[in-house]
């Protein structure tokens, strides 16, 4: 059986992304892409590598207002958040299409939260409580129950894997966690502003929404918060890398009382025993060891003769940050095997 399949923002790097692991998928039939900054544009245009590649039915960049009453089984929303709930919203009432979403319109249900991280009124309210919050290794189970998944942001998916589970059990302390995130510059989106622009990026390395500013921080909070059963506080800093693509996280956290680095190590081999894109190693990982994929790789290091914790997980931010995990949020919602066009 083939599932249709829209993509709402099909020109952006997520966008990109999803359209090469959409193609790899043998059970999906692109029937739209839609696009409002280049309607009518051949997408084989806007990237030359899916020339000759695409069914003609996705051929050519559709406005929003040509496929908005359209039925297809899923669409993926890879649009920028505020504009992306609101060209959902149709997919989202029909309650016939699973939307996945991959901007930050549902990753929040607090309300008063997500408007003040945005600085804009959301404009489906009433939505938040029913989206799932689509970490797949952490809430597959409920992923497998929705039509709306919220895809998780880059660097909260890049933290909360490991942490999620020690937390949750009761291994680190959720007071006190510090989280130093480093990303390559496609995390920054498509279009060039002075930070992100290559004589700006190239060999240098900034730092931005630092300690409490950053977005994704309120995402991770609240996850944890959710693992920890009390509201959690921490400190996340986020820093441009003059690489391509990459997220490594470098986070540091207290050991409960009783625990070790020992126990943390096997808190996350159990968690993730029969998760296929989760790895926790014994030596420490690179981000070039999951480019490209939608590999997650962590290690835990307790320095000696102290209660501290540090562990290191690296993903790809393009993959498992967003377009990847997307794909698998949709392979578990559809009953598909989760690795489905990601192996």
């Amino acid at each position: 059986m083939a599932y249709s399949v829209g993509i709402l923002g099909a020109t952006g790097f997520t966008g990109q992304e999803l359209m090469g692991l959409l193609l790899r998928h043998p059970q999906v039939e692109l029937v739209w892409l839609s696009s409002e900054s280049q309607p009518g544009t051949p997408y084989g245009k806007v990237y030359p590598q899916f020339q000759g590649r695409l069914p003609a039915a996705a051929e050519t960049l559709r406005p929003f207002e040509e496929i908005k009453d359209t039925r297809p089984d899923v669409v993926f929303s890879c649009l920028p958040h505020g504009a992306s709930a609101a060209c959902a919203a149709p997919f989202i009432a029909n309650g016939k299409t699973l939307v996945i979403d991959l901007s930050a319109d549902f990753r929040l249900q607090d309300l008063e939260a997500y408007q003040k991280a945005y600085a804009h009124a959301h404009p489906m309210p009433d939505v938040l409580k029913r989206a799932c919050y689509g970490l797949a290794e952490v809430h597959g189970e409920e992923i497998k129950r929705t039509r709306l998944i919220a895809n998780p942001g880059c660097y909260p998916t890049s933290a909360l894997l490991p942490l999620y589970p020690l937390v949750k059990a009761g291994i680190v302390s959720p007071d006190g966690i510090i989280i130093d995130a480093k990303s390559g510059m496609s995390g920054a989106g498509k279009k060039p502003t002075e930070t992100t622009h290559y004589i700006y990026a190239n060999e240098s390395i900034d730092a931005y929404g630092v300690g409490d500013k950053h977005r994704h921080r309120v995402e991770i909070m609240e996850q944890l918060s959710l693992a920890a059963g009390r509201k959690v506080d921490l400190l996340f800093t986020a820093h441009h890398i003059p690489m391509e693509r990459g997220i490594l996280s470098t986070i540091y956290c207290d050991l409960m009382p009783g625990r070790d680095g020992a126990s943390a190590e096997a808190c996350l081999k159990e968690a993730y025993a029969g998760a296929e894109f989760v790895r926790v190693r014994d030596d420490f990982p690179r981000t070039g060891d999951v480019k490209h994929t939608n590999l997650c790789h962590m290690k835990v290091y307790q320095p000696a003769g102290g209660r501290k914790l540090i562990i290191v997980s690296v993903i790809d931010n393009m993959v498992k940050g967003a377009s990847g995990q997307a794909l698998q949020n949709m392979n578990l919602a559809l009953g598909l095997p989760a690795s489905l066009g990601l192996a």
